[in-house]
């Protein structure tokens, strides 16, 4: 799954990521929590793409109450498609939810052990998420959901699941709102490969009120 993640790249590799234009400098965030506003870029109506600030926790278009976005911050990459909380943005609502390392823990003796992962690069990427718009209230609301898939090597010990981590190359093909064809968005939907690093970290993260680098600083007695 994906729970908590981080975005401290500049507005300058971002624009470069998605190939935007004019993005305001944004402050480091090193634990972004679900409920959450969480930068994601999506295509709007004339076709272009556009960057977007989505609450985390996807709130179906139907739903009568919007606290079903607590239960709704990861979506199972293998059943989104049929599943109706998610089926309609899985058709037409695709999104890239930005970001540049992740936390999971790992549990251990009665005990859970954060880690965090990133590119070895340490480069920013992109995970493949929805999103949807809720009408109900008096407020509009647009948010999102992260989708998750089968852990890589890396993962493994960590968590049998991870964030489905998009290639830039399938961009413009999972961001298509006109594309209904499951067949070729599932092949996206796969563990990421490309070189992820994990290492333990201090317990700091584990309360999402707490923020900045101490949240990535490695766990006593690790190089």
């Amino acid at each position: 799954m994906c729970g908590r993640f981080t975005l401290r790249v500049s507005p300058v590799e971002l624009a470069d990521l998605f190939g935007l234009a004019d993005l305001l400098p944004a402050e480091s965030r090193y634990n972004i929590a679900p409920t959450q506003t969480v930068f994601a870029v999506r295509v709007n109506p004339a076709g272009n793409r556009e960057a977007a600030q989505l609450k985390w926790g996807l709130i179906p278009s139907w739903a009568a109450d919007p606290k079903i976005g607590y239960r709704m911050i990861n979506a199972r990459s293998e059943t989104a498609a049929d599943k109706p909380a998610f089926r309609h943005a899985f058709r037409r609502k695709g999104c890239l939810i930005a970001a540049d390392g992740f936390y999971e823990w790992q549990k251990s003796g009665g005990k859970k052990q954060p880690y965090f992962i990133r590119s070895a690069a340490a480069h920013p990427f992109a995970f493949a998420g929805l999103w949807e718009l809720w009408n109900k209230g008096e407020e509009p609301i647009e948010s999102c959901t992260i989708l998750t898939t089968a852990a890589n090597d890396v993962m493994k010990p960590l968590h049998d699941r991870m964030p489905v981590i998009l290639d830039p190359k399938d961009f413009d093909l999972w961001l298509d709102p006109s594309l209904q064809d499951r067949e070729k968005l599932e092949p996206l939907l796969v563990p990421y490969h490309e070189g992820l690093t994990a290492f333990p970290i201090s317990t700091f993260v584990n309360s999402p009120r707490n923020q900045g680098p101490k949240c990535i600083e490695r766990a006593a007695g690790e190089g």
